[in-house]
């Protein structure tokens, strides 16, 4: 068995891992995970974009720092050149300087990644070149496509250190970003190899090690691997910075609006690949105990709304699947230390479902399972599902961790299917708790998870994630600028 870490470290390697969000095949949190700070960190010098790529390309090697410098650019100019310029336009260069410092800051931790850790691993044999390939994909083809954005930038900044029009620039540069589409769908299987490496010692050993050295930051592996992902969800924020400081009547603002929409195109395509990529991920896992237990809409699935682990009525630990078209109840087993998914009971089409809201103490839940329940204890947070079909003859009593869980399973549950029975869901008496429109089944985006893939948490239901509203995308931008030092 590999030695495993202190409890103090993995405690505190956990909180890291959080601040970072890790990619996630869930729901559960992603509004807090898409609200990340705009600002990245940085670690370079304080020259503008105007002053050459000269300067972003002294420290290419792992920073000796554990924190990097965030220089706004009005701190760049003296005080003759920031009196030349009004507030508006301050403000302006300030959002424009920051899109340019995240991206030396994301070639940076590129480089950072393939020098520290994937180099040292394939030299020393901790892993082998096709386990390098799959965690690590394509990351150093990426560094030329932001290193040509650099680039754009700064040949467009005048004499006097500002960019005139970022709006084209963005325009011509975005489309590059299309070839994210398998990176990003390749790291919910990338991360459960990563998790699952890290049970051999030398691996565990290696990442400690690294974890310790100042050129991480505190920054686990996963965390610089997921550095392109946090980055792309952070374009549409940074360019409605740029245009919301923009005068009306600046040349600029209908290509950043043009900028805007491109870049939304591009995350949803992402987040559309990615939802199919993690559905047939977990349809993968999925082991029957028989040819007539496989039903054929598995096939049809392309969209998984909610996993996690509930409990039955035994109080027995399930770990529940809700796809687009089927609930599938499972049983987490190991298989040649392979994790997967034993199906429990014939799946139930979403078609054929009814959801019975149950109030607290309703029933009583028997048995006993790991000190669960105790024997006849009145249960709360449940609900069942039953099939209308009677050749099925199926009905489950599902226990949920708390209310706010089982709010959002009752809600996923409805939304599936209304649009499985083309109508309001049956729900028999599920009007006491009203359904909330944040915990509803609506458009995925590019998110992360904080735990190990190979072992499910019992926190409560995996939900994909939501896109944020406008309104919440502005908010998440306020004071974003002022701020010296964030995480990624």
């Amino acid at each position: 068995m590999p030695i495993e870490p202190s409890n103090k470290r993995v405690r505190s390697l956990a909180k890291v891992s959080s601040l970072v969000n890790l990619i996630s095949p869930s729901k559960n949190g992603a509004v807090r995970r898409f609200g990340q700070t705009v600002q990245s960190m940085s670690s370079r010098d304080t020259k503008s974009p105007g002053m050459s790529l000269k300067a972003g390309s002294k420290a290419s090697g792992p920073t000796p720092t554990k924190r990097r410098n965030s220089t706004l650019w009005s701190e760049t100019l003296d005080v003759h050149q920031k009196s030349t310029f009004s507030t508006k336009e301050i403000k302006r260069q300030e959002a424009i300087y920051e899109l340019y410092r995240g991206e030396q800051d994301l070639i940076e931790d590129l480089q950072l990644a393939r020098k520290a850790y994937h180099d040292p691993m394939l030299k020393l044999s901790i892993m082998t070149e096709e386990e390098l390939a799959h965690i690590f994909g394509d990351l150093d083809a990426y560094i030329p496509l932001h290193e040509e954005l650099l680039i754009k930038l700064t040949e467009g900044t005048g004499p006097d250190g500002t960019v005139a029009q970022i709006g084209q620039i963005v325009i011509d540069w975005l489309p590059g970003l299309n070839a994210y589409k398998n990176y990003c769908s390749n790291q919910l299987a990338a991360k459960a190899l990563l998790d699952q490496k890290k049970q051999d010692r030398r691996v565990q050993d290696f990442l400690q090690r690294c974890l310790e050295s100042p050129f991480s930051r505190k920054l686990d592996l996963w965390s610089f691997l997921d550095i392109p992902r946090s980055r792309l969800v952070k374009y549409p924020l940074l360019l409605r910075e740029i245009l919301r400081h923009t005068p009306p009547d600046h040349p600029d603002v209908t290509s950043l609006e043009t900028a805007i929409t491109i870049i939304q195109e591009i995350l949803s395509d992402i987040n559309v690949r990615k939802g199919e990529s993690e559905c047939q991920y977990y349809i993968d896992k999925l082991e029957f105990l028989d040819d007539k237990q496989r039903d054929p809409l598995i096939d049809n699935c392309k969209t998984l709304l909610c996993h996690g682990e509930l409990r039955n009525k035994s109080g027995s630990r399930l770990h529940v699947f809700l796809f687009s078209e089927l609930l599938v109840l499972t049983r987490p087993v190991t298989r040649n230390e392979r994790s997967c998914f034993q199906v429990y009971r014939q799946p139930i089409p979403v078609r054929d479902l009814t959801l019975e809201d149950l109030q607290d103490g309703e029933i009583r839940m028997g048995g006993s399972f790991r000190g669960a329940f105790t024997n006849g204890e009145k249960a709360k947070n449940v609900f069942r599902v039953s099939s209308l079909d009677p050749s099925h003859g199926q009905s489950h009593t599902l226990h949920v961790s708390d209310v706010y869980h089982k709010q959002q399973w009752l809600n996923c549950l409805r939304t599936a299917m209304s649009q499985q029975q083309g109508a309001p869901a049956r729900v028999q008496r599920g009007q006491n708790i009203p359904a909330k429109s944040h915990s509803s089944v609506s458009s995925a985006t590019v998110c992360e998870e904080e735990e190990n893939e190979n072992c499910p948490p019992v926190s409560g239901p995996k939900l994909r994630p939501q896109t944020l509203s406008k309104t919440r995308l502005d908010q998440k931008l306020q004071g974003s600028v002022k701020r010296k030092e964030t995480g990624v």
